[in-house]
């Protein structure tokens, strides 16, 4: 099962996300602390710099590889700044029959649309589903899902529900969307009979705002003879925590967002702490989604709960 992070804020250097902490999101690809699987399905990001050439376009890199043997990865997180970074480690199920391919390499982003999306779980019956989520997914956008993951089709649909995708959108109209989303795959699975422990934690991203859900559909439920066909990962609720400061780097020999919530710049929401000690870290309640957004330099978040 995959890991993943989000950051806003003050530019980082991408290496103090992905490589530098104890528990960096690189380092969680081979040694998570907060789930018994590894995640070697291929690396990928999104990180938008506001002081590169265009910056609504974020800089994009994926593999397919290991992103701790990856020395171009290295060599770019040691010189890339960015102020918002949705980056992930791909974990799948440990057999022949998955693709491991650079199509379906988190994040997704369709072209000509700033938003960007990555996936933590794993949608029971997803081939069975596919024709009923189709018919919610813009005609314009079913021709560009290319890859063979639950998670493209996810993200078809959460651009598909927002009023226009190709620009940002206001704080209400990004959780209609994330509702709207987990309705119709709620919908489409009692249609076909799909009752299985399902996770859905979703890290959204589009440079200026971004969003991270912790859902699970029919968390639990599963029979003896359904034991085969439900991911392991799906036993648990599967985590996602959140941190708020000035910025996140080296402070008196600790890897931490520095300041202090009450004078935050910085946010940053990852599956599990990127730092043993998780004192300074918030855990997102369970059907909890998050929203955030610069106003005025600093943060503004909002969390709800989720049907």
């Amino acid at each position: 099962m995959c890991r993943a992070l989000l950051y806003l804020g003050e530019p980082v250097v991408l290496d103090n996300l992905l490589f530098q902490p104890d528990s960096a999101l690189v380092r969680q690809s081979y040694m998570p602390k907060m789930l018994n699987l590894l995640n070697l399905a291929g690396f990928g990001l999104r990180a938008w710099d506001p002081a590169s050439h265009a910056p609504q376009q974020p800089f994009f890199y994926g593999s397919p590889s290991l992103p701790v043997f990856d020395r171009n990865l290295k060599n770019l997180a040691e010189k890339v700044r960015a102020s918002c970074v949705l980056a992930h480690v791909r974990g799948v199920p440990y057999s022949t029959a998955v693709d491991i391919s650079l199509q379906n390499v988190h994040p997704f982003q369709f072209e000509g649309l700033p938003w960007a999306l990555a996936h933590n779980g794993d949608l029971a019956g997803i081939q069975e589903l596919k024709p009923l989520l189709a018919r919610s997914i813009r005609p314009d956008y079913l021709p560009r899902i290319r890859g063979t993951t639950d998670s493209e089709w996810i993200y078809a649909l959460f651009v598909s529900q927002l009023a226009d995708a190709t620009r940002p959108a206001p704080e209400a109209e990004v959780f209609r969307a994330i509702e709207a989303t987990l309705g119709i795959i709620r919908a489409a699975r009692e249609k076909v009979g799909v009752a299985l422990s399902s996770s859905v934690n979703l890290f959204i991203a589009n440079g200026s705002q971004l969003a991270a859900v912790r859902y699970c559909f029919d968390f639990g439920c599963y029979r003896t003879d359904d034991a085969a066909r439900v991911h392991e990962a799906n036993l648990t609720f599967l985590s996602l925590w959140y941190t708020l400061g000035r910025d996140y780097r080296l402070h008196d020999g600790e890897w931490k967002m520095g300041g202090g919530a009450e004078h935050a710049q910085s946010i940053l929401v990852a599956s599990e702490p990127l730092t043993r000690d998780t004192s300074a870290w918030v855990e997102l309640p369970e059907y909890g989604a998050l929203f955030a957004e610069l106003r005025g330099g600093r943060p503004y978040v909002s969390i709800r709960l989720l049907d």
